[in-house]
């Protein structure tokens, strides 16, 4: 993934239900840093020159985190996230990571399930917490 993507990277989570979005880090500058500090682990898949999935992964040097991973409705059960996925997870292996960690809305049914058929094991003794540091405007596709 690089920057001239974001685009259509964007409008590929916005066709995703399930999405949780803000106005921050996913603006257009909140990618390119993201970008720019993970410049080997984030993907997108094209086909005819439309992008039609991606996925956001990082990590801090001892473990990988994978956000936004998304596949246009239209063009599911191709294999194309899943082939996503392994892309990230080479990539962060490539880099020394051994252990990777996701957060998914507990609403979102297909992207749970996704998850889960990839061997990505819910963890009953975690809370997930988080504080904005400004103010942001949420987006739930």
């Amino acid at each position: 993934m690089t920057p001239d993507d974001y685009d259509a990277v964007h409008a590929c989570w916005m066709a995703c239900t399930g999405m949780g979005l803000n106005t921050i880090d996913d603006s257009r500058e909140g990618i390119i840093r993201y970008l720019e500090r993970n410049p080997n682990t984030c993907f997108v898949d094209e086909q005819e020159g439309t992008i039609t999935g991606a996925i956001l992964a990082g990590h801090d040097g001892r473990r990988g985190y994978i956000y936004h991973t998304a596949v246009n409705p239209a063009y599911r059960r191709q294999g194309i996230g899943t082939a996503l996925v392994n892309a990230a997870l080479h990539a962060l292996a490539n880099e020394g990571i051994i252990k990777v960690a996701l957060v998914a809305f507990s609403r979102n049914d297909a992207g749970n399930a996704f998850w889960e058929s990839l061997g990505f094991t819910a963890r009953g003794d975690l809370t997930y917490r988080n504080k904005a540091l400004c103010a942001i405007t949420r987006i739930d596709t």
